[in-house]
């Protein structure tokens, strides 16, 4: 079995085309096809299921896939190791995030430091809190800042770098936007605008409402923090956002109000593998991330 062999199967596994894959490798499809069959022959198993130019996993191809995935995620971390031994000050930091902390959190990290270490490169990747997670797990990335921090995953170590509460995010004409703070409650009748059903911020919101018996109607969804906020500033609904996200500003033509009960709070962290160590850089970036929001936190008491 060869490393080549290896790399087209899994370009061909996610493309499910032989012809995409091979013009992605830069090679013929005839030696694709080739190094394929191969393979096949070798592990004595059919790997794909031939569907004219469209081929698609067999049951133990999508097991043989995640397992290789995972071979080339560690030598592609030994082949950085390497590199970066001689100087983690000069290496490359893979890191995961979701949309609520990409305007402040997430920048203000890589700012503070890049002042100590300014020759270190980011490769940053914006995705779902789960998809982040499992990344994270199956060694596609080594770091990812989350929230609500996983604390229960066995395959995963974690720092909290704090805790933030979750705000109500109002209309300005909305009957109560002149509230000093709101009971959750008062909202039970308002359309609501909410990540989707599958978004952990989602599932904050509802498990909040449904302590107070009641499920709250929504009205529009959105991916992307950015599109929510901007639904409510259009006086399409109200939603619950961190508050961490109205750090810069407001958006236009809405008010944002503390929720006094129930208590609506996140953990904001960072996450690692637990079986697997960090890259050299990312062992600095992930140490300084963790003394960089302690000294942060300090300063707020």
């Amino acid at each position: 079995m060869e490393l080549r062999q290896l790399k087209y199967f899994i370009e061909v596994a996610k493309r499910e085309h032989v012809t995409e894959a091979a013009d992605a490798l830069h090679v013929a499809q005839s030696a694709v096809s080739r190094q394929i069959f191969n393979l096949e022959e070798e592990l004595g198993v059919n790997l794909f299921i031939r569907e004219g130019r469209n081929v698609r996993l067999t049951p133990i191809g999508r097991v043989f896939l995640d397992h290789m995935e995972q071979a080339l995620n560690v030598i592609d971390d030994g082949v950085q190791v390497v590199e970066e031994y001689t100087d983690p000050q000069r290496g490359t930091i893979h890191i995961g995030f979701p949309s609520s902390l990409a305007a402040y959190i997430l920048p203000t990290a890589i700012s503070a430091f890049r002042n100590q270490y300014p020759n270190v490169k980011f490769e940053l990747n914006q995705g779902s809190y789960y998809d982040l997670k499992n990344a994270v797990i199956r060694g596609e990335s080594n770091i990812a800042l989350l929230g609500p921090v996983p604390l229960n995953e066995k395959r995963l170590k974690h720092s909290i770098l704090f805790t933030e509460k979750i705000v109500a995010l109002l209309p300005e004409q909305h009957r109560l936007a002149q509230e000093k703070a709101l009971h959750l409650n008062q909202l039970r009748d308002d359309s609501f605008v909410l990540f989707p059903e599958g978004f952990v911020l989602h599932d904050i919101i509802i498990k909040a409402c449904r302590q107070l018996g009641f499920s709250p109607k929504v009205s529009f969804e959105g991916k992307d923090i950015d599109a929510i906020k901007g639904l409510v500033s259009a006086g399409l609904g109200v939603s619950l956002v961190p508050e961490i996200t109205l750090v810069d500003h407001l958006p236009r033509s809405t008010v944002k109000i503390p929720i006094k009960e129930p208590d609506v709070t996140r953990t904001v962290g960072v996450v690692i593998p637990a079986e697997r160590q960090l890259l050299p850089t990312e062992k600095l970036f992930y140490e300084f991330i963790k003394q960089f929001f302690s000294r942060l936190e300090s300063f707020q008491y």
